[in-house]
């Protein structure tokens, strides 16, 4: 019998909630750079031009993304041997205390070339325990429910997490450029975005107190009839389960592109394209990834009707036909026509998310 079968109700909520809100809380801090991108570019780069400015706060975002195959690395070894619940715990305290200093870092009026030095050695550190998160996080939430549901929870973690993670940015971006606004914010709202990592370190402590451990992981080595690999990386690279791996590896690194380059740019596709207000936007990306959450959970339930491979091409095909003049249509719109925007975007989000969701 499947050991994520026998765990009780109780156990498969919390899990879920749990790996959800781990990986909302890790999104949220991820994505915070997205939202203050137009304000912190003239802050660190000395640059007359504003697209050199934007370049550097989005290359210090994608070292991070470079840096997480490295933290997946790292941190699923150290699951496997260790349990998904205490990895997710260092993972995630790793993330949010590298998010608040960002918030420390000196301008390059202050500071000079060290400022932009150490906002991006951060987000490399960052980077690092992000791939932990989605190592502890996602693992931990499909290990607990039975194989029925593993495409729902797949959903619900991968949407559901990026929605949580994404409508919480989205709020404290309303709030914090409603307390701190126009020129304030330059000088002190973008500061407090970063350090709200710490009350999304608090919260995911909280909840981490009320998760259980994984039950296939729990698991006497006897009942599973497995034994635990002494290098883990090394059996995924071995000739057993080498191609799977790569394949899957495709797989999840084109659902994040098609993420990063949708939703993720949303913020400062709003801002800098089309000229929307901050408030106004902000709004529109709380509704925005609310249909994420709901993209995810449709795409789960799907994969576990007709399958996983079924889904992806499904799903995948016209999503990757659809998006691209969709996004294009996107543009030409103006600050004024909010619910043409808004709409061109839900559609966009649900159908990527729902697209991504069985990975």
């Amino acid at each position: 019998m499947d050991r994520a079968q026998s765990a009780g109700r109780r156990q498969v909520v919390s899990a879920g909630i749990a790996s959800v809100m781990g990986w909302g809380m890790d999104l949220y801090d991820l994505l915070i750079i997205l939202y203050v991108a137009s304000t912190i570019g003239p802050l660190l780069v000395p640059a007359e031009s504003e697209t050199l400015q934007l370049a550097f706060v989005y290359a210090s975002f994608g070292v991070t993304l470079i840096m997480r195959p490295l933290g997946s690395a790292l941190f699923g070894s150290f699951a496997d041997r260790n349990g998904r619940k205490k990895a997710m715990l260092i993972a995630i305290t790793g993330v949010d205390v590298s998010t608040a200093l960002m918030g420390a870092v000196p301008t390059y009026a202050m500071a000079s070339v060290l400022a932009p030095l150490l906002f991006v050695a951060l987000r490399l550190v960052q980077g690092v325990f992000v791939g932990g998160v989605v190592a502890s996080t996602h693992t931990l939430g499909t290990e607990t429910v039975g194989p029925r549901h593993r495409g729902l929870m797949s959903g619900l973690v991968s949407g559901g997490g990026a929605g949580v993670g994404a409508v919480l940015a989205a709020a404290v971006f309303f709030v914090v450029s409603s307390l701190f606004p126009g020129e304030a914010f330059s000088v002190f709202g973008w500061r407090v975005m970063f350090f709200s990592g710490l009350l999304a370190a608090a919260l995911s402590f909280f909840v981490y107190r009320l998760t259980e451990e994984s039950p296939l992981w729990a698991a006497p080595p006897a009942s599973t009839g497995t034994q635990a690999a002494r290098s883990p990386l090394r059996t995924l690279f071995s000739l057993g389960y080498r191609s799977i791996f790569l394949l899957n590896l495709v797989l999840v690194a084109g659902g994040a592109s098609l993420y990063d380059l949708t939703v993720g740019f949303f913020p400062t596709f709003f801002d800098t394209s089309i000229g929307i207000d901050k408030s106004t936007a902000a709004g529109m990306l709380v509704v925005i990834n609310l249909a994420v959450i709901v993209g995810g959970a449709a795409g789960g339930v799907l994969s576990d009707r007709i399958g996983r491979r079924r889904t992806f091409l499904t799903l995948g095909v016209p999503t990757l036909i659809v998006v691209p003049p969709l996004y294009l249509l996107t543009s030409t719109f103006t600050a004024e026509q909010v619910g043409l925007v808004t709409l061109c975007a839900l559609v966009i989000a649900v159908l990527m998310m729902a697209a991504t969701a069985p990975s």
